[in-house]
């Protein structure tokens, strides 16, 4: 049986963002990061995990008291003598944002260089949840490591979350980024792509498509698409959740992120999938009216409701 916690794998970056004139805001951010930090908001007293490895620089130090300021630990993750983390500046034309990154040497790529350290992080956990970039910043062994770890902490009960999250300058092909998805979806509980990212990938047609094709391995499904409706797909079975809309938005940056925590949130809290993707909405609209990628804990709790 697993027990209450939730753990979160992957990289969490500087974020820098842009400000009037030459100045910039330091954050930190990250996909799954971003869906730790609202799962966390809006899960109670459930203990948070984020599950990666740091640098022994400053910088990493600053992160990880971030993290423990907000309730949320590292557990196992390594910590690594001359490591530091990778770093991304958000530019941003109205709402609409671009990035460009510095990542190639972050210490996040060995987050599963200790096999028994990432396993012990995974152990008695209610939810385990990774993506796409999580793969893509590995080498082959060690993303067969991390598979082989989700995989043993779904046997052992925890329910398995998953973001396809492809992003092109990760991988050395495409085709190795969809045989990666495929072998992650084998692990998978809860799927959350997003159409586009299926569509570049893949080459789906319609949302539809990309549910139907992932419904071949996974049982439950919410595909995000913008503004646009979230497709929940139940062993089969369809229905669309239309989004929120946002008049003016601030900033688009950990929307889809937040709307993952939003939707895992209301899962574990015991609201079915068209429930919980209702909220997701609301949270994700929430995110849109903030600057950078994590917004503050009320914020979200007020969007997600009681």
């Amino acid at each position: 049986m697993a027990a209450n916690g939730v753990a979160s794998i992957g990289e969490c970056m500087l974020e820098l963002s842009g400000q009037a004139g030459p100045n910039w805001r330091m954050g930190f951010a990250g996909d799954t990061f971003n869906m730790l930090w609202a799962l966390h908001a809006l899960s109670g007293e459930r203990p948070a995990t984020y599950v990666s490895a740091f640098g022994n620089d400053p910088f990493s130090q600053g992160q990880i008291a971030f993290f423990a300021e907000n309730g949320i630990g590292i557990g196992q993750s390594p910590v690594i003598p001359g490591a530091r983390p990778g770093l991304y500046a958000i530019t941003l034309t109205g709402a609409e944002r671009a990035f460009t990154y510095w990542r190639a040497d972050a210490a996040a790529r060995q987050l599963a260089s200790d096999p028994d350290a990432l396993a012990k992080n995974l152990e008695n956990q209610a939810l385990v949840y990774f993506s796409g970039i999580t793969l893509g910043i590995l080498e082959d062994a060690r993303r067969q490591t991390l598979l082989k770890a989700v995989a043993k902490a779904r046997a052992a009960g925890s329910l398995v979350a998953f973001d396809p999250n492809y992003r092109p300058r990760l991988w050395r092909s495409r085709e190795e980024a969809q045989a990666a998805t495929s072998e992650a979806l084998a692990v998978t509980d809860i799927a959350l792509p997003t159409f586009p990212d299926e569509q570049m990938l893949f080459g789906d047609a319609t949302p539809q498509a990309t549910a139907e094709r992932l419904g071949r391995q996974v049982g439950e499904i919410a595909v995000k698409n913008g503004e646009d409706a979230a497709l929940i797909a139940v062993d089969g079975a369809f229905q669309l959740v239309p989004a929120v809309h946002v008049a003016t938005p601030v900033d688009t940056t950990g929307a889809g992120d937040s709307f993952n925590g939003g939707y895992l949130a209301a899962r574990l809290a015991g609201h079915g999938p068209a429930e919980a993707a209702e909220r997701a909405h609301r949270v994700a609209a929430a995110v849109v009216q903030v600057r950078g990628a994590l917004a503050p804990f009320e914020t979200l709790r007020a969007a997600f409701g009681n």
